[in-house]
């Protein structure tokens, strides 16, 4: 594999891919999901509700968090989940900003 010249690209274009490859796996769309729709932190009832085993659930919310889109907080001997609101904001709006770019030529095929 080839070395990735990140460097050759803006900030932005860095920022958006590496968010888009976090969101590129169902198990991280569908923890995120799990974890608006009950409105609290999640501690360990994830492996339940996804179906993966815990060293999978455990990565998958190692790379959410990388990206700041989870923050954990130590609770006995587990760690719970909840969305980082200041970050989901963030990214939404990187997102949306990249879904609104105008589009010139439509007639192109």
């Amino acid at each position: 594999m080839g070395i990735t010249k990140t460097d050759i690209f803006s900030y932005s274009q860095n920022e958006l891919a590496g968010i888009a490859k976090v969101l590129g796996h169902p198990a991280r769309i569908a923890i995120l999901q799990h974890i608006t729709a009950t409105e609290s932190c999640i501690c360990g009832e994830l492996v339940n509700e996804i179906g993966l085993a815990q060293p999978t659930i455990s990565q998958h919310l190692k790379e959410l968090k990388n990206i700041g889109i989870i923050q954990g907080t130590i609770e006995g001997t587990s760690i719970c989940y909840c969305i980082n609101t200041d970050r989901w904001a963030e990214i939404k709006a990187t997102l949306e900003g990249f879904l609104n770019l105008e589009i010139v030529n439509s007639n192109c095929c």
